[in-house]
């Protein structure tokens, strides 16, 4: 046990320098999952979360509030219309895959919205089963790290600029975590005081990634009233009292960080003389994502990877390859 928590810490360290990219964080916590070395399961867990949401306040500080608005409302419609059509897809996807209700709503909101936070949001909303939520859960963890290390490569040999590819990456990737993973590598040595201050594809996917993530509590909402409408539906054909009691569903979480990122993005329009520390505010977040990958990587397991069936990695696939393909082709078209 002491030298597998060695071996943990020491590849966690690791994790914090400049020397370990975002894809290898991912790789390295993956590799030690799956040779049994990891350690502190529980509290990389539940610390993974808190240090993605506390990178993310961070990166306020690097974008002033008008950019940060300005940013998300010209993403607002395009949210609405690739969330809408990722769920009716899904929907349409699972039925014809013959997935049960639960776990097509669940891998449909992970890909429509925010990965792992939509489903654990929209999971005990619904009070989905443990193993609904660990095959949903592992099917976007799959297709999360397949992303990191694809779109970067994708987006070189297009040629797609930092807004570009920042916007196809906030929309296309499912977590967070994953999303500035890939759009901090494709930043790598981009300036924007040199390019008129344009946002690095970094603060750009932050925000379309962030203005996403807002949608947690509609959608949750939505799961919630379609769930509890399908299971009367149930009831009744199959003759069973009205009032028949069943759990208490959790409320929709709130993404109270998202508000602390706007926070901080007014603290950087109000002292301007914060742009000079830029360089270290980027260092310290990248190391932050890097370890938060490395952490959620170090979760994965052999079980979760056989829990997930042909068909719903099928749907997960389906629905991401569209919304990416969708996604790119609109970014080229509309943005510069």
């Amino acid at each position: 046990m002491a030298v597998r928590r060695a071996i943990f810490l020491s590849a966690a360290g690791f994790c914090l320098t400049p020397w370990c990219s975002p894809p290898i964080a991912l790789a390295l916590g993956i590799v030690l999952a799956l040779i049994g070395l990891t350690a502190f399961e529980a509290e990389a867990k539940k610390y993974s979360k808190l240090l993605i949401q506390l990178c993310v306040v961070v990166l306020g500080l690097r974008m002033d509030l008008g950019t940060v608005l300005h940013t998300a409302k010209d993403g607002l419609l395009f949210a609405a219309v690739t969330i809408v059509g990722t769920l009716a897809l899904g929907f349409a996807a699972g039925k014809a895959l013959k997935l049960g209700r639960e776990i097509t709503l669940l891998i449909s909101s992970g890909t429509a919205i925010c990965g792992g936070s939509a489903i654990a949001a929209v999971g005990s909303a619904i009070n989905a089963s443990g193993a609904s939520m660990a095959v949903a859960t592992g099917t976007v963890f799959l297709l999360n790290a397949v992303a990191l290390w694809l779109f970067p490569v994708v987006g070189q040999a297009l040629h797609l600029s930092q807004t570009q590819f920042g916007t196809w990456a906030g929309v296309a990737i499912h977590d967070l975590s994953s999303v500035v993973g890939a759009a901090t590598a494709y930043s790598k040595g981009y300036d924007p005081a040199a390019h008129d201050n344009i946002p690095s594809a970094l603060d750009t996917a932050n925000v379309v990634k962030l203005s996403r993530v807002l949608w947690i509590l509609p959608i949750t909402v939505f799961a919630a009233w379609i769930t509890r409408r399908a299971e009367q539906q149930d009831d009744q054909e199959i003759n069973k009292p009205s009032n028949t009691t069943r759990a208490k569903r959790a409320s929709a979480p709130v993404p109270w960080f998202i508000g602390l990122f706007l926070v901080t993005s007014a603290v950087r329009s109000i002292v301007p003389a914060l742009a000079a520390w830029e360089p270290q505010i980027k260092l310290f977040a990248g190391a932050g994502f890097a370890l938060a990958l490395f952490l959620i990587g170090s979760g994965l397991s052999r079980k979760a990877i056989a829990l997930v069936g042909w068909r719903a990695m099928m749907l997960g696939v389906l629905l991401w390859v569209c919304i990416s393909i969708t996604a790119l082709v609109v970014v080229r078209s509309v943005i510069a």
